[in-house]
């Protein structure tokens, strides 16, 4: 089929911290894998007051974030060189490949994230601080 519709509530949740595999232990609906996308990852992700993706990079994907729901505290930019900045609803921000990004959130209510991921590959966390940043 060339588009899909759905609705938020017809995407299953699924409770991360029952798989070792897939730290952290937050709750997400797949979007990306109900509709279809084959060149894009588009997650809801659901935060409880505190917790939070760590500071993380990766070598290939360009990531864009939108605040749903929530109040959140950033950490962004190169490994020696990161600010923080705060985001509530309405909030996008943006990690091109190898830049340091990581988020958590600081209110005290559930957040909601929506994360757009592309290219579509298998691109696991680095670590920023193991980043030269004459690479970038």
């Amino acid at each position: 089929m060339e588009y899909e519709v759905v609705h938020t509530d017809d995407v299953p949740m699924t409770d991360l911290s029952e798989s070792d595999e897939v730290p952290p232990d937050l709750r997400i609906r797949a979007l990306d894998e109900v509709l279809g996308a084959d060149d894009v990852h588009l997650k809801l992700w659901y935060f409880d007051p505190g917790e939070e993706i760590r500071y993380h990079a990766h070598a290939e994907q360009e990531e864009l974030y939108y605040v749903l729901e929530g109040e959140f505290s950033l950490k962004l930019g190169r490994s020696g060189d990161e600010e923080y900045v705060e985001a509530g609803p309405g909030t996008f921000w943006i990690a091109k490949p190898e830049i340091g990004h990581g988020h958590r959130n600081v209110g005290d209510e559930e957040g909601v994230v929506l994360a757009i991921g592309a290219p579509a590959v298998e691109d696991p966390g680095l670590d920023p601080h193991g980043l030269d940043a004459e690479d970038g």
